[in-house]
């Protein structure tokens, strides 16, 4: 994936749309956008952000949001690339992010819902544990596999496109749905 291009002069809104996964990088590392005290305008540039914010390198949280943005690119697998890792890699742990409701209406054979007692433990598995972890769109799968990945593991990805992609590419007979927040993000 290639890294877009920020500037201090770039607007949040511009860095969002290029970049949805800048909000939780620029939480994770400058408790920046995650609760309404550390919030900001989607107008606002990135340099009036740091200033609001009291950041004094620009230039690195620049830097900080283009490495961010790279590495998840490499942290997707694509539906194909994991149809070929479930039969090479017998101790692949297939991790099911979506709500309950969701994983009733449709899921991956062999993959696992994460609930509240199952997150516990997966922090708890050795750091090198190979972990694909899917969603409805590959959204917030690749939250959760940056949050694994800062939390030390190693061998974490999300699926690209997530279950819909996979029913589209690999399993046909997988229904395909919307949730209400997609029908609200693609209005």
């Amino acid at each position: 994936m290639n890294r877009i291009e920020i500037s201090r002069t770039s607007t949040m809104q511009e860095i969002l749309e290029a970049f949805p996964g800048a909000q939780d990088a620029l939480f994770r590392r400058y408790h920046v956008g995650g609760c309404g005290n550390c919030g900001f305008e989607p107008t606002q540039t990135l340099e009036e952000v740091c200033k609001k914010h009291n950041i004094l390198g620009v230039e690195e949280v620049v830097t900080y949001l283009g490495d961010c943005h790279a590495n998840e690119g490499r942290m997707e697998i694509t539906v194909q690339e994991l149809a070929a890792k479930r039969k090479s890699t017998p101790d692949l742990r297939l991790l099911d992010v979506r709500s309950p409701q969701e994983n009733s209406h449709a899921r991956i054979p062999g993959g696992t819902l994460v609930d509240e007692k199952l997150a516990r433990e997966v922090l708890g598995w050795p750091q090198d544990t190979p972990i694909v972890l899917y969603c409805h769109l590959g959204e917030r799968s690749l939250d959760a596999a940056m949050n694994l990945v800062s939390r030390g593991f190693t061998n974490v990805q999300s699926l690209a496109g997530g279950i819909d992609a996979w029913s589209i590419e690999i399993d046909h007979s997988l229904p395909r749905y919307q949730t209400s927040a997609d029908c609200s993000t693609h209005k």
